[in-house]
């Protein structure tokens, strides 16, 4: 069996006063979808935070890769990572901000989609000359994930990747995961729809009063 692509041990978060994340252990290993639900609250962004390097443990460990996530170039060339809104360039197009994205983690294997192919695959090919700002919600998070799948990664974690999609195209999400953990990548999500996890035949873990418990599995 492969090494873990995550492994996270006694896990424990606290915010002020507030413990967030009790005792979690994950385990994640490459190829897997894995979806953590929970009521809003329960810590899931925060755990996503965690295996991102942007929010450092009370205690307990976290592995990426074999050392602890940091916020530095080395990790972000593996991981992509859609969760708040990020706040758009004004003056750039919805083609441009994903062109730049692509620039910036030059260069990329030919095998990877370009800017056209991911625009379309996101149904952007339209708004491709829009701002940012003249999208319907559902179009922003389309960009946020346009963003993350045209550089290369081996690990995406997402935060409530569905936000603001419609049916038809949450299906199509669901066929853009499932292709990226079959290339060999990995997925972590954090996720309130069932129809997402089951699409994408995820190991379904439940976040409940900041302890992770076993739920549905494929």
């Amino acid at each position: 069996m492969s090494e873990p692509i995550i492994d996270v041990r006694d896990l424990h978060v606290v915010l002020g006063a507030n413990p967030v994340l009790r005792g979690v252990d994950l385990t994640v290993r490459q190829g897997e979808i894995v979806a953590v639900a929970g009521e809003n609250g329960t810590g899931k962004s925060t755990l996503l935070r965690c295996l991102a390097g942007l929010r450092p443990p009370t205690s307990g460990e976290v592995s990426v890769f074999g050392t602890p996530p940091s916020d530095d170039a080395a990790f972000w060339r593996a991981v992509a990572l859609v969760a708040a809104e990020p706040a758009w360039y004004p003056g750039l197009t919805v083609h441009e901000h994903v062109e730049l994205i692509r620039v910036t983690h030059e260069p990329v294997d030919d095998a990877w989609p370009d800017v056209a192919q991911v625009l379309e695959r996101c149904g952007l090919t339209e708004r491709a000359d829009a701002v940012p700002l003249t999208l319907s919600t559902g179009q922003r998070q389309r960009l946020c994930l346009a963003s993350a799948l045209v550089r290369p990664s081996r690990l995406l974690l997402l935060d409530e990747p569905e936000h603001g999609l419609d049916t038809a195209f949450r299906t199509r999400l669901a066929g853009i995961l499932t292709e990226y953990a079959r290339s060999g990548g990995t997925v972590v999500m954090a996720s309130h729809d069932p129809g997402l996890i089951e699409a994408t035949g995820a190991r379904h873990t439940v976040l409940s009063s900041g302890r992770l418990a076993a739920g549905a599995t494929r």
